[in-house]
């Protein structure tokens, strides 16, 4: 191909062609999902080496802080603020950066405002106030400050309040696995997937009657809306919202599994074991691998996939079953 052309103007083309080439061979390696991990794996990282059992709350702070060092030290690092390529290039795995990052924060909320607090006027618990601040950085800030350097503060906070919670000797870090805390923070879940839920679905195009004031006849809002919408994704926003469902899927697949381990008691009391399981088994359904290279948006009963809708199928019933268990720890 480059037989014929003279030698500046060869040398200009490799100088244009090999870098793209690599850039694309970067892309396609770092375009990667990391795989899950035990939460024993979590605990003995991140706590230390002890014969009794982990005190309550080890299990939720330890699967955050590897959440978050997955997040910070997967293949490829941090990819979502990255201003050159490959990472400039590449929207999959920031948007399932984007998913993680939610949770994450969503979780260290919690923790700050619920879990660590026995009521409203406890005092917060300074290394999660940091964790808390830090974690809202701007996902897309590289430079004053850099995003990664503020995450890495969040994680060197929550590992101090998990040192502090191991400790026997030491008394003001707690973590209070109670029915209220679970379910505020089981609303916060509700939310998300109901919002991840909608996006997905609306991949093929739908018309949806206006809801937004419905249940209450004295309910009013800013100003007035459409009584039918029409709601689209648009084309080259699938893929996006796919992957930030994977990522916010996979990150609260582990959350949900600590949580498991933290509120035993909480979940054996109200007989919900084996609805939180139930949550637990349909986000694992959200992980399994793709069988095409692009996420397709077929027609809901049409020739080709659609990989969005299968998604939507996932996370609604992890709502639905979320929904369920927060009325089940209302009850007495």
């Amino acid at each position: 191909m480059m037989t014929g052309m003279k030698g500046p103007l060869r040398w200009l083309v490799l100088a244009l062609v090999v870098p793209l080439v690599a850039i694309a061979g970067a892309v396609l390696v770092l375009d990667h999902e990391p795989a899950q991990f035990s939460l024993e794996e979590a605990v003995q990282q991140w706590s230390a080496p002890t014969a009794r059992e982990p005190v309550r709350g080890v299990y939720t702070t330890a699967a955050t802080l590897q959440i978050l060092e997955t997040l910070l030290h997967k293949r490829g690092g941090y990819l979502s603020n990255d201003v050159m390529p490959p990472g400039a290039w590449m929207d999959n795995v920031p948007n399932w950066e984007w998913g993680v990052l939610t949770q994450l924060r969503d979780m260290a909320k919690s923790l700050r405002n619920e879990f660590s607090r026995s009521q409203t006027q406890s005092t917060e618990d300074p290394d999660l106030t940091r964790a808390d601040n830090h974690l809202n950085i701007d996902s897309d800030s590289w430079m004053f400050p850099a995003a990664e350097r503020e995450y890495s503060s969040a994680q060197d906070a929550l590992h101090a309040y998990l040192q502090r919670l191991d400790d026997g000797g030491q008394q003001d870090a707690q973590f209070f696995a109670r029915a209220d805390n679970l379910r505020n923070w089981l609303g916060l879940v509700e939310k998300r997937l109901g919002d991840l839920s909608q996006r997905l679905s609306a991949s093929v195009g739908q018309v949806r009657i206006n809801t937004d004031l419905a249940g209450e006849t004295a309910a009013e809002q800013s100003t007035a809306t459409a009584a039918v919408r029409i709601v689209k994704t648009p084309w080259n926003q699938l893929d996006d919202v796919f992957y930030e469902a994977r990522g916010a899927s996979w990150a609260l697949l582990h959350l949900l599994r600590a949580i498991e381990r933290d509120c035993a008691s909480v979940l054996e009391k109200k007989n919900a074991r084996v609805s939180l399981r139930q949550i637990i088994r349909e986000l694992e359904s959200t992980q399994e691998g793709l069988g095409s290279p692009i996420i397709l948006n077929g027609g809901g009963f049409g020739f080709t996939a659609n990989h969005s809708l299968v998604m939507a199928s996932y996370i609604s019933r992890a709502n639905a079953a979320v929904i369920d268990l927060r009325m089940l720890l209302e009850r007495g």
